[in-house]
């Protein structure tokens, strides 16, 4: 996902998403010890998207934080 997509989403969405995201992450790195993926890009992209959302979902608690 791009950055700016990421920023529409709302609180709950991008709580949603990421568990998804983390939970396909497992799954990936237990199948890739089975077989290796056809894509290796797939980790890398994983990794970035589960930062991006993390990220997004810390700025949104500070800016609650200081409307409060």
């Amino acid at each position: 996902m791009k950055k700016y997509e990421i920023a529409a989403l709302s609180k709950q969405e991008l709580i949603d998403l990421l568990k998804g995201l983390e939970d396909r992450l497992a799954d990936i790195n237990f199948f890739k010890v089975i077989e290796q993926p056809q894509n290796p890009m797939v980790f890398r992209n994983s990794r970035r998207d589960i930062s991006r959302m993390k990220n997004r979902l810390h700025q949104l608690a500070l800016a609650e934080k200081q409307t409060v």
